[in-house]
């Protein structure tokens, strides 16, 4: 096949791992063409806006993306390019795979958790925004739907169907936040009763939080509200070793964003240290949502035994010797092998 996709390549160290990822899924003979967009403070400085129109208008056509870290700047009233993205093209599913590598520094193996985040309402929506005037009072209303909470249980469950995956534990806090978060967990409760074959849970956030450290081998596919799901997919990477190893899929009806989870990491931008896996692990995801499941596969598969038994090709960050163009080169050649 032959499809066009947008590419961010982003801040800081986003423009040499975007580089290594497309070396590599060059490799994969996936058939790829790239139409190269900026956004973020790149897109700032050339043109005045963090998120061009231009931008959006090829993400609209292209309707896949492929995205670096971006740096919106603190202060000044700039909104978060990411949530700005989200909102833009409904990107309602945002999917954290959390997976356990080889090499890795971290207190588990063999950990494979999928976080299934709501993400574009609830907290993040940030409506009815307040400050009173001494400056002692601040306020938030956070606002969930049915609909919004409908698709995102709903994509849980297909996927954990698609994905032959076994449980759907819906995390919430409706014993305290009793409307908005007992919304959520009523509308899970109703879907989980259309897929019989999967088990369903329901669990407490905070619990949650306790029970993916003490024992996270209990959790298979994970769904929640955006705040809660930005907080435990978080966590979940923290299970295998960091935000160095997760993806971040963003899927809507119109468009998807696929992308590094990580900041833009300015202290090491240009030093060519920086671990790519993230965004290899994206682009694999991106291969599946383009049905080249098969291609998606061989390149985790590629990653795996490069950390496996190339360790000095790998990034120091990841215990090796390594630099981004070193990894790369070891993917590459594994694929062509």
């Amino acid at each position: 096949m032959s499809k066009t996709i947008a590419v961010i390549p982003g801040d800081g160290i986003g423009p040499e791992i975007m580089t290594a990822t497309l070396r590599v899924l060059d490799a994969l003979d996936c058939g790829l063409s790239y139409d190269f967009v900026d956004a973020g403070m790149v897109a700032l400085e050339k043109h005045g806006d963090l998120l061009p129109k231009a931008t959006l208008d090829k993400i609209a056509e292209h309707k896949v993306a492929l995205k670096g870290p971006l740096t919106t700047p603190i202060g000044g009233g700039f909104t978060s390019v990411n949530v700005t993205l989200r909102r833009h093209f409904d990107l309602y599913a945002n999917v954290r795979p959390a997976v356990s590598f080889p090499g890795t520094k971290s207190r588990y193996e063999n950990i494979d958790i999928i976080t299934v985040r709501e993400n574009t309402e609830g907290a993040y929506r940030s409506e009815g925004q307040t400050l009173s005037a001494d400056g002692e009072i601040a306020e938030s209303v956070a606002r969930n739907t049915r609909k919004g909470s409908s698709r995102i249980v709903r994509y849980a469950f297909e996927l954990a169907v698609k994905k032959g995956r076994k449980k759907v534990t819906a995390v919430h806090k409706a014993n305290i936040l009793k409307t908005s978060s007992g919304l959520f967990l009523n509308v899970a409760r109703e879907i989980a009763k259309e897929y019989p074959q999967i088990e369903f849970n329901e669990m407490i956030v905070d619990n949650t939080c306790m029970q993916l450290v003490m024992n996270p081998y209990q959790f298979d596919v994970i769904v929640t509200t955006n705040l809660f799901g930005d907080i435990l997919s978080d966590l979940c990477a923290g299970l295998v070793g960091g935000l160095g190893l997760a993806p971040g899929d963003n899927i809507g009806e119109r468009a998807a964003i696929f992308e590094a989870v990580h900041g833009s990491a300015p202290d090491i931008a240009g030093k060519g240290i920086a671990n790519p896996c993230a965004l290899l692990l994206a682009a694999a995801d991106m291969l599946d949502y383009l049905d080249m499941v098969a291609k998606g596969d061989r390149l985790r598969q590629a990653i795996r035994d490069t950390m496996t038994h190339d360790r000095d090709s790998v990034t120091p960050d990841l215990g090796g010797k390594g630099n981004t163009s070193s990894f790369a080169d070891a993917i590459v050649k594994r694929l062509a092998a």
